[in-house]
């Protein structure tokens, strides 16, 4: 059986990865000329971890990603005074049998295609055209000169993205949701960061109506940062827009004066506004499916969108398995009937969070900060982290899933 991949992210890698390793036939088609990851840092949490490490690449991963000791260190916006934080290391591994990290995007990705073999992936491929008979999908495929190619397979598997162009073919476009926020994101040499920015923790600074995170990435090298404030008039949904450096000290220039140190320490910023999609009403159509955000695309308050993927990628690979060309469409509704309620559920669950986290000073901010004190979330995130694909997969083998 034949299996396209469009896009050559992590959910695309990752797909491609576990599907060859499932000894089914796949090809990856990528529209970039070189593999390439934009955005910064993400959280690798212990339901994405599992998955990597079965598929051989636990100690790869530990290399780059930084594995965290502290978690949720929430810190009052004025004084950097700490509210509460969350021991990690030993009690996640006992908890969920890994750890959590935090890496950057790039250095994942590389991870990832350093594992695929590279004949088959296709750069330089930009989808152009779907078309399906019943039997099988022809893709059209552009160049960056503007030749195009054919391609044939028995399934596609729309995995590139917010902006997907296979997602049209599946499902009719609606409009995203606009969360009134923006983010800029920052990378900073480790050398030019305070010291407070140097820990292997994932520090959230809660103050009125924006919040500010930062944690090492790249084995420490450098410092990611992620600053969400009020979007104002900007509304450009690109994580590849440059933003300015002096807004983004503005917005903080009341805070603890470490924020505005780590700031300065910053060549560039990246800017975008925050949008989602609500869950779609299907994922597949015939022999064509979608994968990550093309199929869920999430707001970043729950640090799940590249978990999610890896998810679906190990899923959809138990799926076609041992599926073959003319039972595949039946496959990919098996897929979504397994991961649509999870992935909805939780990208529902992004959305509001900031709402808490930008509270005014006030009497709603001293209960919020006195429960964040007495909070566990290590184990309230036990839906999130304890999901096992895994059994997902036996269940659907039994047929009970």
């Amino acid at each position: 059986m034949r299996v396209a991949v469009v896009g050559g992210g992590l959910g695309g890698l990752t797909t491609a990865l576990l599907l060859d390793r499932a000894g089914v036939e796949v090809t990856v088609y990528e529209q970039a000329g070189e593999l390439r990851e934009v955005g910064a840092g993400i959280i690798v949490a212990p339901n994405m971890v599992r998955p990597l490490t079965r598929a051989g690449l636990g100690e790869r991963l530990a290399d780059f990603a930084v594995r965290l000791d502290i978690a949720w260190e929430m810190r009052r916006w004025q004084d950097g005074s700490v509210l509460f934080a969350q021991e990690m290391g030993a009690e996640c591994r006992r908890l969920y049998g890994a750890d959590c990290y935090v890496a950057h995007r790039a250095d994942l990705l590389t991870m990832l295609a350093e594992a695929v073999p590279k004949e088959l992936v296709r750069l330089d491929r930009r989808l152009t055209g779907l078309r399906q008979d019943g039997r099988e999908v022809e893709l059209t495929l552009t160049d960056s000169a503007g030749r195009e190619s054919t391609a044939v397979a028995d399934v596609v598997v729309g995995a590139d993205g917010i902006h997907s162009t296979v997602r049209p073919t599946v499902v009719t476009e609606a409009p995203p949701r606009f969360s009134g926020l923006c983010a800029y994101r920052c990378l900073v040499p480790a050398e030019a960061a305070p010291s407070l920015m140097l820990r292997p923790a994932q520090t959230i600074w809660l103050g009125p109506g924006r919040h500010f995170v930062h944690y090492p990435v790249s084995g420490g090298r450098l410092v990611n940062v992620v600053a969400v404030v009020p979007a104002g008039e900007w509304r450009i949904e690109s994580w590849t827009t440059d933003g300015r450096l002096e807004d983004l000290a503005a917005e903080f220039e009341t805070w603890d004066p470490r924020l505005g140190q780590l700031i300065a320490a910053a060549s560039e910023t990246k800017r975008w506004a925050m949008y989602d999609r609500s869950p779609l009403d299907r994922w597949t159509d015939g022999r064509v499916t979608l994968l990550g955000d093309a199929a869920h695309a999430m707001l970043p308050f729950l640090g799940q969108g590249a978990c999610q993927a890896v998810e679906d990628a190990a899923v959809l690979a138990g799926c076609l398995r041992e599926a073959t060309p003319e039972t595949a469409d039946r496959a990919l509704l098996r897929y979504e009937e397994i991961r649509k309620p999870r992935a909805s559920q939780v990208q529902l669950g992004s959305r509001g969070r900031e709402a808490v986290n930008h509270l005014p000073d006030g009497p709603e901010q001293r209960k919020r900060d006195e429960g964040l004190a007495n909070g566990d979330p290590l184990r309230q995130n036990a839906w999130l982290y304890g999901h096992e694909v895994e059994t997902e997969l036996v269940l659907m083998e039994k047929g009970t899933a």
